[in-house]
Formats: C-alpha cells, sequence, structure tokens
C-alpha cells in the first residue's frame, strides 16, 4: 500500500486556503483570474496572491499547485507566459495543466507540471507518454478502480518516472461534484449560452431541471423529477481502502466554488481515512462518522462514481444542497481578548444564546467552529442576546476584527429561500 498520502484541497480564497491548512490537507489547489477550469464560478485569486499562498501554505509544509487547465488560443500566448512566469517566481510548486502550450511553456522554465483531468487518462500508454513532461498524472473519473491497479503495477515494473526523477504518482478525485461529460469536457453550457465549460465558464446548464416534450403530440414527461443531467455529488470515503490499494497517493477533493467550512469538514475526514487505512483502523464505525459529518455540509446527495465498475450515473433529485447543516449569519468579530481567549461579536441578525454552535471564518482565522457555552452582554451573562447587541463568547483559538460569525443548525430549520 502506498505511504505517503497526500489530501490535496481546494481553495478559492483565503478562508478555504487557511481551513485546508488547518485541516491536514498536503497541497492546495486554485486559479488565478482566468485560464483556469473555475475562471467564472470560483473567487479565484490575482497573479498579485501568489506570493502569499506560497507563504503561507509552505510555512504550514502544504505544497501548492496553479491550475491553468482550459483551452488556450493564440491570442493568450503573452498572458499564459506571464502566469507561469509569476507562478514560478512566487514558489508555486507545480501547475496543473492539459493543453500542450501550457505543458511546454512550463517545462521551457523548469516548472513542474502536473496533468489535469481533461486530458481524460485512462491508459499506461498515455501515462509513458505525458511522463516526458509531467510527475503527477490525474486519472480520468470514468475508470475504474481495477483498471488503475493495472496502471499502477505497470508504472512500478517499467520504473516510469517523471522528470523530477521521481516515480509517476497516480492522483484521483475522491469527493465532491461530478460532471456528466467525460472528464469535464462538456459543451452544453457553450451550446446553450455560448460560454465554454472548457474554458472556465460553464454555467451549469445539466444541473437544471427539464422537462421533456414530444414534438408531434405535444405529451410531456415530467422524469419522476429527477434532474437527468446533474449527478450526485462523488463521496469514495467509504471504499478509500480500494483507492489507496490500487496505488494512489494524490487524493483530489473537488470544491474551489464551496465555501471554506465544506473544505475543512472534507479534508478532515479523508485525512482521518488515508490515515486510518494505513495505520489499520479503518471499519464501519468510523466510516459512519465520516458519512455523518459528510452531509452536513455542501453536497447533492451522493454516490460512488464509476471506481467500482457501475455502469451508470445516479441523479441529483433536486436543485441544490442537501446539506443536514446550514450557516446563518450572525455578524462579525469587533474584538478579541488574546489573554482570556474571549472574542466580541457583534449581532447584525439573529439572537445567541447558550447551546448553540458557532462558526467563525476569516481570511487568517480560517475556519473555527465551537459549542457556546456562556453569553456576556456588558460583562453580565445573559440566556440570550439578539440583534444589535455587542456580546462576548469563549473562542478555542484567536480571531480577528471583521470575521464573520455564523451559527449552525438543521437545515429542517432553515426556510427555504
Amino acid at each position: 500500500m502506498v505511504r505517503n498520502i497526500e489530501i490535496m484541497a481546494p481553495v478559492g480564497s483565503y478562508e478555504s486556503l487557511m481551513a485546508a491548512i488547518q485541516a491536514g490537507a498536503g497541497s492546495v489547489y486554485f486559479g488565478v483570474e482566468h485560464l483556469n477550469m473555475r475562471a467564472r464560478s470560483a473567487n479565484n485569486f490575482t497573479l498579485e496572491d501568489l506570493r502569499e499562498i506560497s507563504r503561507r501554505a509552505g510555512a504550514a509544509g502544504v505544497k501548492t499547485y496553479l491550475t491553468v487547465n482550459t483551452v488556450v488560443f493564440d491570442e493568450e500566448a503573452e498572458t499564459l507566459k506571464r502566469i507561469i512566469g509569476a507562478a514560478k517566481e512566487a514558489g508555486v510548486s507545480a501547475v496543473i495543466a492539459s493543453d500542450l502550450a501550457v505543458i511546454q511553456n512550463c517545462r521551457a522554465i523548469g516548472m513542474e507540471v502536473h496533468i489535469s483531468t481533461q486530458l481524460n487518462i485512462t491508459n499506461y500508454e498515455t501515462v509513458k507518454f505525458y511522463a516526458q513532461f509531467a510527475d503527477v498524472m490525474v486519472l480520468a473519473r470514468e475508470m475504474n478502480i481495477g483498471r488503475v491497479w493495472e496502471i499502477s503495477n505497470k508504472i512500478k515494473a517499467d520504473d516510469l518516472r517523471g522528470p523530477g526523477g521521481e516515480l509517476v504518482r497516480l492522483e484521483m478525485f475522491v469527493h465532491g461534484a461530478l460532471c456528466m461529460a467525460t472528464s469535464g469536457k462538456c459543451y452544453l453550457s457553450l451550446h446553450e449560452m455560448n460560454t465554454s465549460a472548457n474554458r472556465g465558464s460553464c454555467l451549469q446548464s445539466c444541473r437544471r431541471a427539464y422537462t421533456v416534450t414530444d414534438k408531434e403530440t405535444g405529451a410531456q414527461l415530467e422524469l419522476d423529477n429527477e434532474y437527468i443531467m446533474s449527478p450526485k455529488d462523488l463521496k469514495t470515503i467509504h471504499f478509500l481502502n480500494k483507492i489507496l490499494d490500487a496505488g494512489v497517493s494524490v487524493l483530489k477533493i473537488e470544491g474551489r466554488a464551496r465555501s471554506a467550512d465544506y473544505v475543512k469538514c472534507v479534508v478532515e475526514c479523508y485525512r482521518e481515512a488515508a490515515d486510518a487505512c494505513l495505520d489499520g483502523t479503518f471499519g464501519a464505525e468510523k466510516i459512519a462518522d465520516w458519512d455523518r459529518r459528510l452531509a452536513t455540509v455542501f453536497n447533492r446527495g451522493f454516490w460512488d462514481g464509476y471506481y467500482l465498475g457501475q455502469r451508470l450515473g445516479e441523479w441529483s433529485g433536486n436543485y441544490g444542497s442537501l446539506a443536514t447543516k446550514r450557516r446563518v449569519y450572525l455578524g462579525k468579530v469587533t474584538n478579541f481578548f488574546n489573554n482570556i481567549s474571549i472574542g466580541e461579536i457583534k449581532l447584525e441578525t439573529g439572537s445567541l444564546k447558550p447551546g448553540d454552535e458557532i462558526m467563525i471564518t476569516g481570511p487568517s482565522s480560517g475556519v473555527m467552529q465551537t459549542l457556546v457555552e456562556e453569553v456576556r452582554v456588558e460583562m453580565l451573562p445573559v440566556d440570550e442576546a439578539f440583534k444589535g447587541a455587542y456580546c462576548s463568547v469563549a473562542v478555542p483559538a484567536k480571531v480577528r476584527r471583521s470575521d464573520k460569525v455564523y451559527k449552525i443548525v438543521d437545515s429542517s430549520q432553515v426556510t427555504s429561500q
């Protein structure tokens, strides 16, 4: 079994970056401006952020991967060189690429390359070809574990090494959104709305509900109210041991457009699961706990993907998230008293009382969750603090002014919007 397992976390903000570091990620991946597959949907960083991302991640021993994995046109050649050059100068660990122009530009300046899932790698001959350029290969999400195992064994048997001199590493998506198209190579958004998914501008037409109409009779089919092109989210934590046994060493989590608490929860669960696989404690009781926790953050329902040989997808039955927990915005941190670890919060909406679970997020604080034991207003304990009040609560770690504060509640308590 592979002994060095890297949990690769998606980050679209500094809050997510800090959450990934806090949760034990081995690496983070992100985009800057355009030329990445979440250029439209995620809160992308700018080139000026690259140094700070590298500094924060590097201080924690976390690798940084810049996604430059869209289709690239000739008029973008200079932009491409500028982005890759800035990444190299900032100390970014590697670039995730699919276009040969990106790969060649990276190799020209000695920048490490990882092959994106957009290239749809499904066989060993393709792995051998790209090994001349890249150290890590992201396999297609439509692969089954048996084929992954065969590729991994051939890499070892042939002693196949990338430009960095190490054995080629295999990477697989293990959690998050799936696309109806092979490895995300979709043209539906381009066809319907003239915005290309392959240029990072997917408008997620597949996530909508559709009615099928017979053009001759006008009869309509309801299709059991399912969103017939919107797959449920991938979840592999219950068979992660099989993925590791197949020789995968990088576990990639999807979700650059998702919230920082999603990043922290998912990374924590998969870090724990990978460690449990390695130390022999992986089992039903732990899986049940990870399943419960993963269900609390954004998801469209879960299925196994194609890794176990399933021929057909499982489609979402509704639009949006099926998370069992929701965040309700309360207000912002206005002060922090370091010597007693107390945070002062201005309640801009709702109320706060002992027994409530809160989440605090910020660009430097990352994500912090805690159960409120006592609420004080003007130094005195109260049963409940209401909108407009400045209240104080104990927090487990440092928070900063302007950090956002949320109450965590069961989804059943939140009115549909």
